[in-house]
């Protein structure tokens, strides 16, 4: 018997988009024109508004994918890519326009927040109701009800209207039904992200144990790429409707970031922070050996100018090095310069033998006032995202530089061993 749980073969929605052409400017005697123009047509059974049209968007197209019992499988992508609607249309709250699914088993969703609530209902009330919506028959329910309230913390406020619940209070008690009362397959949308870091961390161990201990398959999206690596075994990156990537998990998530933030252009503003510039800035950051790709272990540097509206004596630049999940992982400065006003000064930054496993990252630079150390330093300007680069093995017939993920990105000196004799 084939442990595949869920089968989606060439999967497509389309959504049709109604489109209004207006004027720029509508006095109220055009309102009243307008409207009586589109009463007489109604009568003549003609069009109410000829600049009115249709298109056709196509928010899912040939998507096909399968997931095994016990999965733990992170869905990804930007916004309006398409996997709130794939999660819709495995949950059997849309239906899809083409395509096929084949899904074994009980699919319990959580899309949106209170979702399956009532808001005039009790707690109590709603976690029966909710129940029941799962097809979980009343003694299921009762069996778990204590697990419940208790994973969900709501205890004091069980009996009240679930309307006078605080958004996180939904999505405790909303998580908690839907992970404890044993569905096949969890689907769970971006909602955790409205709880507590407390309570992430909670709903992704739960997360983590339903599906490794109990053997049910877990579907998350999720923009947050270390819950996502720390949950998940696979991922599906999912642009424009269509899969674009599907297998390891860390993979398809540099995939994404990288397709997310690269850009050819070199406009240093789409990286800034500090979009109200004042006194200095920065003019331009450019990879002194001009090319993005840096051999392991090789000297990386950064060629950076900046312009001072007015003297400062004491101007130095900060720099810091993220992975490609976000993370920083490390970071260096300069030392302290002094500018002149209306007059572009250059920089030169260089690290030497950079200890970074192969793999994506991407910098960030603050110019500030005073020691890079010193907490009351002023930062004038910030950018981060540029430049990125990618750092390749030695050689890459060797094999050299393949790092398990989990191993970190710093790789650090060699460490001295010493083998001691074994007394018998």
């Amino acid at each position: 018997m084939s442990d595949t749980v869920i089968q989606v073969k060439n999967l497509s929605k389309k959504y049709i988009i109604g489109h209004q052409q207006q004027e720029h400017y509508t006095a109220l005697r055009d309102v009243i024109a307008h409207g009586t123009k589109n009463l007489i047509k109604s009568f003549k059974n003609q069009n109410s508004n000829v600049n009115n049209y249709q298109e056709d968007f196509w928010a899912l197209q040939d998507v096909s994918f399968e997931i095994k019992q016990g999965d733990r499988v992170g869905i990804i992508g930007r916004n309006g890519a398409g996997k709130s609607t794939l999660l819709k249309i495995l949950s059997r709250i849309t239906e899809p326009t083409k395509g096929r699914i084949n899904i074994k088993g009980r699919v319990a969703s959580l899309l949106e927040v209170g979702t399956g609530f009532h808001p005039e209902l009790t707690g109590r009330e709603n976690i029966f109701l909710n129940g029941a919506i799962l097809g979980m028959s009343k003694v299921e329910i009762q069996r778990k009800f204590d697990e419940i309230v208790a994973f969900a913390e709501v205890e004091k406020f069980l009996d009240t209207p679930v309307k006078r619940y605080s958004s996180g209070m939904y999505v405790r008690l909303a998580f908690a039904v839907a992970a404890h009362l044993e569905p096949e397959i969890l689907v769970v949308d971006e909602v955790l992200a409205v709880g507590d870091a407390q309570f992430q961390k909670k709903c992704l161990g739960k997360m983590e144990d339903v599906a490794e201990n109990q053997g049910r398959t877990v579907l998350f999206v999720s923009h947050n790429m270390n819950a996502l690596s720390t949950l998940c075994q696979s991922a599906i990156l999912i642009e424009k409707g269509q899969i674009k990537y599907q297998g390891n998990v860390f993979d398809a998530i540099e995939k994404y970031l990288v397709s997310y933030s690269v850009d050819d252009s070199k406009e240093i503003s789409q990286y800034r922070l500090n979009k109200n510039l004042k006194d200095i800035y920065f003019k331009s950051v450019e990879m002194i050996s001009g090319n993005t790709q840096v051999l392991f272990k090789e000297t990386i540097g950064f060629e950076i100018s900046i312009l001072a509206e007015k003297k400062i004596e004491n101007i130095s630049i900060g720099g810091t090095i993220f992975n490609s999940m976000g993370n920083p992982i490390g970071a260096f400065v300069s030392n302290v310069v002094a500018v002149e006003p209306k007059k572009i000064t250059t920089i030169k930054l260089e690290i030497a033998k950079l200890n970074l496993s192969p793999g994506m990252y991407y910098m960030g630079f603050s110019i500030g006032e005073g020691n890079f150390m010193n907490t009351s330093r002023i930062d004038y300007d910030i950018i981060i995202g540029y430049p990125r680069f990618e750092i390749l093995p030695f050689n890459e017939q060797e094999n050299i530089g393949v790092w398990n993920p989990a191993w970190g990105n710093i790789v650090l000196n060699e460490c001295l061993v010493e083998t001691l004799a074994f007394i018998q």
